[in-house]
């Protein structure tokens, strides 16, 4: 007996010694007097110190997970059990499954098991009811699963692609399975998350991404840990990446000889992740949160070639011609709580030209990006909009005077739970203009009798959506664009005083 006793003694002497030193390390000065900071010291409440979630992938191969929030105001969620059964996101009415919870035939008796903890047995040919039946445990299907004001937020379920982040409003009652109806509303992520914290970065699982080819001969392939799939020439792709490949006839320029024919040929790779922050820390009232973002960033590679004379611009704007089209629903496991990521993109081949030029240029271009929302209670939303490429002709003739601009971009949206928060337009191009008529090549060899110029560059361009107030934010009434990134630099040009021999730098940064 004095051994148990010891080691109880023990503990407490060190939990009260763990106490002090925990104080002492937090405190500026041992005058401090500060009732915030006191009450945080001398409490052992852990609400009292803001809770930092983990922000990683949810885990593959499970079952549908789901998170659960009384409805009492900035309780952050717990994992549950539960499952969505089903859900109409026109009506907001939702079936919720407990699987904890047997569900005996619809002739069956009341369990005995529910009785035993008063002593009475119940009637063999009654059935237990809630409100005839006080003895029943809370374990049977008697007791609703959810209440009135709980918070569910729910990964992809039936009816539910986008996933579910509603508050319950009524309790309909049971089904003839055992499940719960219930009728829900939109909720906040505020809602869930509460005074936490969370802030990380997400890679998209290129495997899990639906991809939708748009033109003939379109290729996808696709990398990722434990499974490493090669690309059409044989080549590795890093890990987590994506490529698309594609090869297109363009618009001919009216009157172009049949040796003139345009045509772009090349591939986009791409690496996404999605990056999630919140601070339930608010402005000193607990109603919204102080901070949050939500962006796509990644590595970004393409490699491709414009040939030929491309028919002028349509109506004075860009020829466009999407060749793919991919969709994802990444969850991310914030905590407990699944949150998730809605991800469109549209690769496309787009085209301005004057008709006149001709081309034959090939571009290799490498970098990444970084595309966004960031909250704060100082500045309300703002865009981030950030990107760093390189890039280097492999090859570049131009002939004739005129003008021609060429991109092999990617159009992408991401919002959470079904709604758009967030658009970009990002648009490494190649673009050509000739004065006169010339003929130069990149690799500073041929006849110049002209003057010509080939550029790099990326666009990138979007905005902010209303639906970002989903983390609990004040509304905003108007999109909010990103703010236009444009970048150029000069790849090669050629001049008309001579015909030139030998190689010429031609690498360029952003």
């Amino acid at each position: 007996m004095h051994r148990p006793k010891f080691k109880r003694h023990a503990l407490l002497t060190a939990a009260t010694l763990a106490a002090v030193l925990i104080t002492g390390c937090s405190t500026n000065s041992p005058t401090t007097t500060d009732p915030a900071n006191r009450a945080a010291a001398e409490t052992s409440d852990p609400a009292a110190v803001q809770e930092q979630l983990a922000v990683v992938s949810a885990p593959s191969g499970t079952a549908t997970p789901t998170a659960v929030a009384d409805g009492g105001e900035g309780g952050t969620a717990k994992k549950s059990s539960l499952k969505v059964a089903s859900y109409d996101r026109k009506s907001g009415r939702a079936v919720i499954s407990s699987p904890s919870v047997p569900k005996p035939p619809a002739d069956q008796s009341a369990d005995p098991s529910a009785a035993p903890s008063t002593g009475t047995s119940p009637s063999p040919t009654s059935p237990a009811k809630p409100s005839t039946s006080p003895s029943a445990s809370p374990s049977t299907s008697a007791q609703p699963p959810v209440s009135v004001g709980d918070f569910i937020a729910s990964a992809p379920a039936p009816g539910a692609p986008d996933g579910v982040l509603a508050e319950v409003t009524q309790v309909v009652g049971a089904t003839e399975d055992g499940d719960t109806t219930v009728d829900t509303e939109p909720a906040k992520l505020n809602s869930v998350l509460g005074e936490s914290k969370a802030k990380g970065t997400v890679p998209v699982d290129p495997s899990a991404m639906e991809v939708e080819p748009l033109l003939k001969g379109v290729k996808v392939s696709w990398a990722k840990t434990g499974d490493l799939h090669f690309g059409p020439e044989g080549a590795k792709l890093p890990l987590g990446s994506l490529r698309i490949d594609v090869g297109a006839a363009v618009a001919t320029a009216e009157g172009a000889p049949a040796s003139a024919a345009a045509s772009v040929e090349g591939f986009v790779q791409l690496a996404p992740e999605v990056a999630f922050s919140y601070d339930g820390s608010g402005n000193g009232t607990g109603a919204s949160p102080g901070g949050a973002f939500l962006g796509l960033s990644g590595d970004w590679a393409s490699k491709w070639s414009l040939k030929g004379r491309a028919a002028g611009s349509t109506n004075g704007q860009p020829i466009r011609i999407p060749f793919a089209e991919l969709h994802s629903d990444p969850v991310i496991q914030v905590g407990p709580i699944p949150v998730v990521v809605n991800l469109d993109l549209t690769c496309y081949i787009q085209v301005n030209a004057d008709g006149r030029v001709t081309v034959d240029v090939e571009q290799d271009i490498k970098g990444d990006f970084r595309v966004g929302g960031t909250f704060s209670w100082a500045k309300g939303w703002t865009p981030v909009s950030e990107s760093e490429m390189t890039g280097e002709p492999v090859k570049a003739t131009v002939t004739a005077a005129g003008d021609v601009k060429a991109a092999l971009g990617a159009e992408a949206t991401v919002g959470l739970y079904g709604t758009v928060g967030v658009t970009a337009d990002l648009a490494p191009y190649v673009r050509a203009h000739a004065e006169a008529s010339a003929e130069g090549s990149s690799d500073g060899t041929g006849a110049v009798t002209g003057a010509y110029a080939l550029y790099g560059g990326v666009d990138l361009t979007g905005s902010l959506q209303l639906q970002l107030t989903i983390f609990g934010t004040p509304v905003f009434q108007k999109k909010i664009p990103l703010g236009a990134l444009h970048r150029e630099w000069l790849l090669t040009e050629g001049k008309a005083e001579a015909a030139t021999t030998g190689p010429t730098s031609t690498r360029a940064t952003g």
